[in-house]
């Protein structure tokens, strides 16, 4: 039906409608006339005719009676939620609604890449863009605004005073301004309330005014603690409609050609409260007779690429959350709890997918061999750390009591192999309590407790490390690409600040040793006996670079491996989904695995999970100090022990002994004398007496202040300080403290608050 002369006046089909596509959308008769160049009654009634013509044939679409648009084709503004990157690293964009399938939307180059003041767009964040089609059907967009949690956003709690202006006191510890509510905003809430505000206007002078956008609950209610710290930082929550459906239409899977591990008794060992098992182990004694006191274990892996598949809503979405989120009072999981919880949770006594891994290991704990296999198992206990231990102490384990000689005894005997071979390897053995915050149900913190930590942990973590390994070797061995989990050894400069300060503590670093964990080892054993033990462990722990997500195997220096992938956690984490698919392409396992697309992409999956993981911790870590800044709330003006774990030119931090919280001693807290920052001594010091406040430094202090919504603490020191020697003050190593007797432009204070 395309004629060059189809319409009168010499309007052609395809000019009319590529004029159409020109409009993304905006233009009606007037504006299409005009991008047509057409003149004259004849000339608009030939254009009147056409777009008839084209809208009664489905070529074009009328919207809203006024103008025209492809069929599917979005507006040129539009609203749209960052969901990825291509091979190059630029943003992709799906529309926030559409009525049918999402057409391919890309940023434009640098697009959304951040600037000066400006914060970068990542994945799951919503934007306004203005959108151009491009000759494939695909979409260019252009940044036009970030929308969602962003720097013009901020989360507040809303102030009514009985007199005196409303105020929005924003949550964030580093936000220092308050904000007033624009008018008729106050009314949106109530005081005390929780809220997500955006900045109205800005002003040269006074407080900037906002609006209200989203009132989220009471400030002091139970939980708000956790519901901050994902807002704050921007947690994705909630599965959208696509993922909720996927999720719910997905059909259990079948054991079809999967190897069937169900004779043999795997188990699942777990914390008391674990809602899903994503692993299961058994070990028996090596029956090769070329293997004497040789051990044989299997560790299976819930099977979560046989339901999430590349491309679907379900992976969409959990490469955007990128993790779980455990927080004192609730999880944000990856996947919905369809499958999390249910077919892709190692249940006991059902039947279900696992990708598993078969371990040799020989009597000394020297791997031997290992081997692949998709698998059909069938979980035949599900226990907790506690009463496995139990069970293998002689104690009361519950149902682990009759699972003992069968099956904890071959774990254990296997374990202990395992473990002879891990010592001889030194991995980093840095001592770190881990302190869980009971909660009620009603959302009160019960207390606060270290984490008793088991040879049930350690046998579980050294058989995930072993899989872990197992999985990075076989797909180097297969040439496949994969993603890496790396840590790199210290840098230079943190090693010359551990070297700094080791010396005063009694310790030291020769500059010339070699940077290996068994030197790092060698320090920590020498602290064990000291007074200094846990600031050693803590200093050591500050000294290490943080691990990341690699495609380059940089090796794993804290485990002194030379390579290591992320295999055993599927459900909670996207790295172990990417290795499982790369695993069951490599393997030939199924045609479920890693797609050309996906291996173009894991660079920038990598560099987008980091991003994830990082937001994960700073949240997870923000809900805690909130709920134990809750829990001492009441107890302001109570003395509690602790030891200085920082010192800045503004003061020093302390971690309180009993709850493992940390809080600030403001400088102008620490006695009658000016105290400035030695940065080489790593203490404060006292310009006239030489007194010290040292890191690592046992202290008393009182709460002076608990900030639940802030997760804030202020403290009192009640501990007189270390006698010294008076500083040299031409030559002392000091970065800050008050000039001339006076700070921020205002007399000196001296002497403690209380």
């Amino acid at each position: 039906m395309a004629g060059e002369t189809e319409f009168d006046a010499g309007l052609t089909r395809e000019a009319v409608i590529e004029a159409v596509r020109a409009g993304g959308g905006e233009y009606g008769k007037r504006e299409l006339a005009r991008e047509l160049a057409l003149k004259g009654s004849d000339a608009k009634r030939a254009l009147k005719d056409a777009l008839i013509a084209l809208t009664e044939d489905g070529s074009i679409t009328r919207s809203n009676g006024k103008t025209y648009a492809l069929p599917g084709a979005l507006p040129s503004v539009t609203v749209v939620e960052i969901t990825g990157r291509d091979n190059d690293g630029e943003l992709l964009a799906e529309p926030v609604r559409r009525d049918r399938q999402a057409p391919l939307i890309r940023l434009a180059p640098g697009e959304g890449a951040g600037g000066k003041g400006t914060p970068a767009i990542g994945i799951g964040d919503k934007a306004l863009v203005r959108v151009a089609l491009q000759e494939d059907g695909s979409y260019e967009a252009r940044l036009i605004k970030k929308l969602g949690q962003s720097a013009h956003k901020l989360l507040c709690v809303l102030r009514k005073p009985q007199s005196g202006p409303f105020r929005l006191q924003p949550v964030d510890r580093r936000t220092r301004h308050e904000l007033v509510p624009a008018k008729g905003e106050a009314e949106k809430a109530r005081d005390g309330d929780l809220v997500l505000c955006q900045i109205a206007s800005e002003r040269r002078h006074g407080l900037k005014t906002a609006e209200i956008i989203e009132v989220i609950g009471d400030a002091n209610g139970p939980g708000a603690g956790s519901i901050i710290a994902l807002y704050s930082h921007g947690v994705p929550q909630g599965f959208s409609e696509a993922e909720q459906r996927e999720a719910d239409q997905a059909a259990p899977a079948t054991q079809g050609k999967r190897e069937d591990l169900r004779p043999l008794p795997l188990i699942t060992i777990d914390p008391d409260d674990a809602k899903d098992h994503d692993d299961a182990v058994w070990a028996a004694a090596d029956e090769d007779p070329k293997n004497p006191g040789g051990w044989q274990v299997i560790v299976a892996i819930a099977d979560v690429a046989a339901y999430v598949t590349p491309g679907g809503a379900l992976d969409r979405g959990a490469f955007k959350r990128g993790n779980s989120v455990y927080l004192p009072d609730r999880v944000v999981p990856m996947l919905p709890e369809r499958l999390s919880n249910d077919l892709c949770s190692l249940r006991e006594k059902e039947d279900r997918p696992c990708l598993a891994v078969r371990m040799v290991f020989d009597k000394s704990g020297n791997k031997r061999s290992h081997r692949f296999l998709r698998g059909w198992m069938r979980s035949a206990a599900k226990l907790s750390y506690t009463q496995a231990q139990a069970a293998i102490d002689g104690q009361d384990g519950g149902p682990a009591n009759a699972l003992l000689e069968t099956v904890l005894k071959p774990l254990w005997g296997a374990y202990f192999a395992a473990r002879e071979a891990r010592n001889r390897r030194e991995p980093l053995e840095i001592d770190a309590p881990e302190r869980r915050v009971r909660v009620g149900a009603d959302g009160k913190v019960l207390g606060v407790e270290t984490r008793q930590r088991f040879d049930a942990h350690k046998l579980i973590e050294e058989f995930m490390i072993q899989a872990n390994v197992c999985a990075a070797e076989t797909l180097e061995d297969k040439r496949t690409p994969l993603i890496y989990r790396v840590h790199e050894q210290p840098s230079r400069e943190k090693i010359d600040a551990l070297a700094d300060f080791l010396p005063t503590v009694g310790l030291k670093w020769t500059r010339g040793d070699k940077v290996e964990t068994g030197r790092f080892n060698q320090l920590l054993k020498q602290a064990q006996t000291s007074e200094h033990c846990a600031t050693i462990n803590e200093v050591v722990l500050r000294s290490q670079s943080q691990a990341i997500y690699d495609t380059q195997n940089l090796g794993h220096f804290g485990l002194h491996l030379q390579r290591y992938a992320h295999f055993t956690s599927p459900i909670r984490r996207y790295a172990d989904l990417t290795v499982h698919r790369a695993l069951i392409r490599a393997l030939n396992l199924g045609n479920d695995g890693q797609s050309d697309e996906e291996r173009s992409r894991l660079n920038v999956i990598a560099e987008d999970i980091t991003h994830s993981e990082r937001r994960a911790m700073a949240a997870e870590r923000d809900a805690v100090d909130r709920f134990i800044a809750a829990y001492l709330a009441d107890k302001v003006g109570a003395e509690f022990d602790g030891r200085i774990t920082g010192v800045t030119r503004f003061g020093c931090f302390v971690r309180l002994n009993e709850t493992g919280a940390d809080g600030l001693v403001p400088i102008s807290r620490l006695g009658e004398e000016r105290f400035e920052h030695d940065e080489r001594a790593h203490a404060l010091v006292g310009l006239q007496t030489g007194s010290r406040f040292r890191l690592g430094m046992a202290v008393s202090v009182r709460i002076d202040e608990a900030t639940p919504v802030t997760g804030g603490l202020l403290l009192d020191m009640l501990t007189e300080p270390e006698k010294g020697e008076r500083p040299n003050r031409r030559n002392r190593g000091r970065t800050g403290g008050p000039p001339n007797g006076k700070r921020s432009g205002r007399p000196w204070k001296k002497g403690r608050r209380g």
